[in-house]
């Protein structure tokens, strides 16, 4: 009886040993990490200046690997900030990864600029002793720089709440890091922690007040929330403090990563090295045109301008900024100065709509927009650092040129070898008393009206003349009187036989 009952659930026990197995194999210690082995972790340098430069190459590297379905990427963080547009742009691309895909390590610095960048990630780890936050936005001004008004602060903080909101900071200290008039306190309320501003404290009834047990002031009125990797672990934006890179991916979960570091393309390098020097090349572009239209025909001037305005829009164009509409501006701005030098000597409307139409081209390949959105307030500021920028370069370029055309060019021959011609003209006299074989006293005929200019005959040359004064009809002899800068004077000739 034992032995026909085992042998008639010898099937379900078999059945139950393959599924306790698979149930044992699959909650073996490290498996539920097993997608974190092996795990290619893709690695974004976020460092200096934060400009479209790198706005471009981050968003051309996230690109790239995004559509991998298991990538990670980490950007290291070390930057002082930059400009808000780019700053924007970098977060609409980091904010395009998906969720718990991306880490923002801070290496050495994250401030301004640079703080929004790292809270857009995921997640926020932290080496020791760096610093994240101080994200005041400045202008420049005749006086100096000068933290922007309120309606740039209020986009800025919105931008930080939401990221915080999407990534589990705590808003409120997120806003503090933009706006000094704001005084943030940490309470204890009913058991719980949280953060709240001055405002929302005041707020509170008399009774919600007397259920706060603990109230701590974090960030001070008049001051912005920087913190270091300590404070930052302990307000709630860094999950860890760390002793390296290593350590951070170590604390994430990740073991035997496959650590991918994403660096600049050779055109994104020649990007970033000719960002500062854009002035300089529109000053010497636009110099060296403008010489050209003022030299006859084409020559050095109008290749090296073309080249260093070349340099400008590539650049602008690499970076995203300058598009099919700032390249048509370009093209006719070139053919309206190509019109002036060859087909319209001088410098008139041609040249003059030449200039302008680069100038507009110039303008908006500086920035993404046309016309700027009052709801960015930056972007006004942007167009009229643009126009200056461009309009400088305008008149720079003019008063060199200028220099350059009245006494540097006429010196030039001095440091060229020759071979010239050494002599000058200022001794030489065309007063000669013969000119085309004619000498005074030769005698000859009238062949048009003298008015007093015509024409005579001597012998078998004709030959311009002009008369004293009077009156002469063709056909009337006449006879010369002297020959003045190679003018031939002739009068009548009264003592022809032929005059009755």
């Amino acid at each position: 009886m034992n032995q026909r009952s085992c042998l008639k659930n010898f099937p379900i026990l078999i059945v139950s040993f393959f599924v306790w197995g698979a149930i044992l194999f699959f909650a073996q210690p490290g498996w539920g990490e097993a997608g974190k082995n092996n795990q290619k972790i893709y690695v974004i340098p976020v460092i200096g200046m934060v400009e479209p430069g790198m706005a471009a190459y981050i968003k051309r590297a996230v690109e790239e690997i995004k559509n991998e379905p298991d990538a990670v990427i980490l950007f290291k963080m070390d930057t002082f900030g930059g400009r808000v547009d780019s700053a924007f742009e970098i977060v609409d691309t980091i904010s395009g990864i998906s969720k718990g895909q991306s880490i923002a390590f801070v290496e050495k610095k994250a401030i301004s600029a640079g703080a929004l960048i790292a809270l857009a990630s995921s997640t926020l780890v932290m080496k020791e002793n760096t610093l994240i936050g101080d994200c005041a936005p400045i202008i420049q001004t005749g006086e100096g720089q000068k933290e922007a008004g309120e309606k740039t602060q209020t986009v800025l903080r919105a931008q930080f709440r939401s990221l915080a909101k999407k990534n589990n900071y705590p808003e409120v200290l997120a806003e503090s890091m933009v706006s000094k008039n704001m005084e943030v306190y940490r309470i204890t309320m009913d058991g719980e922690t949280r953060y709240m501003d001055k405002i929302a404290y005041d707020d509170l009834t008399e009774n919600q007040k007397k259920q706060v047990t603990q109230k701590k002031t974090i960030v001070a009125k008049g001051e912005l929330l920087t913190m270091d990797d300590t404070a930052a672990f302990d307000l709630g934006f860094s999950k860890q403090s760390v002793g390296d890179l290593d350590q951070a991916l170590a604390f994430l979960g990740y073991e035997n990563y496959n650590l991918i570091i994403l660096k600049e393309t050779w055109s994104e390098n020649l990007v970033r090295m000719l960002q500062p020097f854009l002035p300089v090349l529109m000053l010497l572009g636009i110099g060296a045109l403008y010489t050209e239209i003022k030299a006859p025909g084409f020559g050095l001037p109008g290749i090296i301008g073309i080249i260093c305005l070349g340099l400008v829009f590539f650049n602008q164009y690499l970076v995203g900024l300058a598009g099919h509409t700032e390249f048509l501006l370009f093209l006719i701005g070139f053919l309206l100065l190509g019109v002036e030098v060859f087909v319209l000597p001088g410098f008139g409307v041609a040249g003059i709509s030449g200039l302008v139409v680069i100038a507009a081209g110039l303008v908006l390949s500086f920035q993404g927009f046309v016309i700027p959105d009052p709801s960015f307030p930056w972007e006004g500021r942007l167009l009229l650092r643009n126009l200056g920028l461009v309009l400088g370069s305008f008149m720079g370029s003019l008063l060199i040129s200028l220099v350059l055309v009245r006494f540097v060019l006429p010196r030039m021959s001095i440091l060229v070898k020759g071979p010239y011609l050494s002599a000058t003209l200022e001794e030489s006299h065309a007063d000669s008393d013969e000119i085309l074989g004619v000498r005074p006293g030769e005698v000859g005929v009238a062949l048009t009206t003298f008015r007093p200019s015509g024409k005579i005959k001597i012998g078998n040359q004709k030959i311009d003349a002009i008369a004293q004064g009077e009156f002469i009809p063709p056909g009337t002899p006449i006879r010369v009187t002297s020959v003045e800068q190679n003018r031939v004077i002739v009068k009548q000739d009264t003592e022809d036989k032929r005059i009755q």
